[in-house]
C-alpha cells in the first residue's frame, strides 16, 4: 500500500473550463497511466492501465473527497485496461485474458487471481479492452478490429462480445458487429439499451470520418465498420464489398473526427442539477494524427427520445492549447461516486480528477 494523501501534480486547473457552479479538483494524484475505471459497493475504485502493465486499487479512508490509499493489485500483465466489480469480486481485461481477483476488498494488500478466460485474440492493435457487467449479469467485452482498417474472416474482431463468467468454461457470443474500437458503454437506465462510443477509421483526412455515438437496441445489429463509418461515409478500400448505407445501424450522434471518444457514462445522480440525470458524460482522449488537434475535452450528450441525441455540449474543455496546440491532459473515463460527483481519469497527467457541484 502507498500513501498518495500527500502527493501532487503539476497541472494548473485553472486552466479547465466548467459550466458555472462546477468546481474540478484532484481526487488522486501519482496514479501512472489511468485508464479505465470502476466502483465497488463500498466505493474503491479500481483502475487499469493500457500503456503500462498494472492494476490499482484506491481507497479514500477518511472521506475527505481525495484518496489517500493506493494499492497495486497486480503487475506484468498485458495492457490491462479493463476493470469491472461484481458480486465482491474484481474482473479485469487484458488483451487476451480476463482475470477474476476474488473477495478483492478483503484482500487488497494481497491479492490473487484466477484466469477465468484466456482465448481472446492476441492481437495487440486495438487489443486494450473496456469490460462492463450488463443487466442480464454477462460480463461484455469488446474485441476491437486488428488494424485501421480491414476486413477481418473472424467475426470476433469489430465487435462486441459477451460473457458468462459464472459458467466454469464460459464461450463469448458476439453481441454487436461492426464496430471499430470501443473503449466505453454503459446502459440506459431508462430504456436498458447498451450505448457505446466507437472510434473512427484513419487516413481519409482531417475532418473525416466522425468518431461515433451508438446505441444497440438488439443483439446481432451491425455499425457499419469497415463498410461504412460515421453512418454515410462509404469505405473507399471496402465499402463495396459491404451492403448498402440501410443495411447498417446509424450512429445516434457525431462526435467530431478523431477525438478519440473512450469512457462514457449515464449520470444517475443527485449531485448535478435536474438537467443532467440521465444524459451521458463522454470522455474525449484526443485526436493522435490531425493536423490540428481536436478532442481533449469531456462532454454532455443529451437524449431525445432512447435511441438518438438532441445536442452535444462541451462540460470541461482547457486540456489543449488552441493557439500552441500544447496538450497537458487527456481524460480517458468518467465514473460517479456515491454522491453524486464526477471521477475523470486522465492517462497523460497521470491523476483522476473529481467533479463537484456547488450550485
Amino acid at each position: 500500500m502507498v500513501d498518495i494523501s500527500t502527493a501532487t501534480a503539476e497541472v494548473d486547473l485553472n486552466k479547465l473550463n466548467l459550466p458555472e457552479g462546477f468546481e474540478i479538483d484532484i481526487w488522486a494524484a501519482d496514479v501512472p497511466n489511468a485508464r479505465s475505471l470502476t466502483i465497488s459497493d463500498n466505493g474503491t475504485i479500481f483502475v487499469g492501465n493500457r500503456h503500462e502493465d498494472k492494476v490499482y486499487a484506491l481507497i479514500d479512508s477518511d472521506s475527505d473527497g481525495k484518496a489517500d490509499k493506493r494499492f497495486t493489485l497486480a503487475s506484468d500483465l498485458r495492457s490491462p485496461n479493463g476493470v469491472a466489480f461484481k458480486d465482491g469480486d474484481l474482473y479485469v481485461a487484458e488483451i487476451s485474458r480476463i482475470l477474476k481477483f476474488p473477495n478483492i476488498e478483503e484482500n487488497l494488500g494481497n491479492p490473487s487471481y484466477e484466469v477465468v478466460y484466456d482465448q481472446y485474440p492476441e492481437e495487440g492493435h486495438h487489443g486494450w479492452k473496456f469490460i462492463a457487467f450488463g443487466p442480464d449479469g454477462m460480463l461484455y467485452v469488446p474485441v476491437g478490429a486488428p488494424c485501421n482498417i480491414c476486413e477481418s474472416e473472424d467475426e470476433i474482431f469489430a465487435s462486441i462480445t459477451r460473457i458468462d463468467v459464472s459458467k466454469a468454461n464460459p464461450t463469448p457470443e458476439v453481441y454487436a458487429h461492426g464496430v471499430r474500437n470501443t473503449v466505453g458503454f454503459d446502459w440506459d437506465p431508462a430504456s436498458g439499451n447498451l450505448w457505446f462510443t466507437d472510434n473512427g477509421r484513419d487516413m481519409m483526412g482531417d475532418d473525416i470520418p466522425n468518431c461515433e455515438l451508438n446505441v444497440a437496441t438488439s443483439k446481432d445489429q451491425h455499425f457499419g465498420y469497415p463498410y461504412w463509418h460515421e453512418g454515410s461515409v462509404k469505405d473507399p478500400e471496402f465499402g463495396n464489398s459491404g451492403e448498402g448505407q440501410s443495411a447498417y445501424v446509424q450512429p445516434a450522434a457525431k462526435l467530431g473526427a478523431h477525438v478519440a471518444p473512450l469512457g462514457m457514462r449515464f449520470y444517475e445522480g443527485a449531485m448535478f442539477p435536474s438537467s443532467y440525470q440521465n444524459q451521458i458524460f463522454i470522455a474525449k482522449h484526443g485526436s493522435w494524427n490531425r493536423s490540428k488537434k481536436s478532442g481533449y475535452t469531456v462532454t454532455v450528450a443529451k437524449k431525445s427520445d432512447n435511441q438518438s441525441i438532441a445536442s452535444e455540449q462541451d462540460f470541461i474543455t482547457g486540456w489543449l492549447d488552441d493557439e500552441s496546440q500544447e496538450v497537458w491532459g487527456r481524460p480517458v473515463d468518467v465514473q460517479e461516486l456515491p454522491d453524486g460527483s464526477l471521477l475523470i481519469s486522465d492517462d497523460l497527467a497521470n491523476l483522476i480528477y473529481r467533479v463537484t457541484y456547488k450550485g
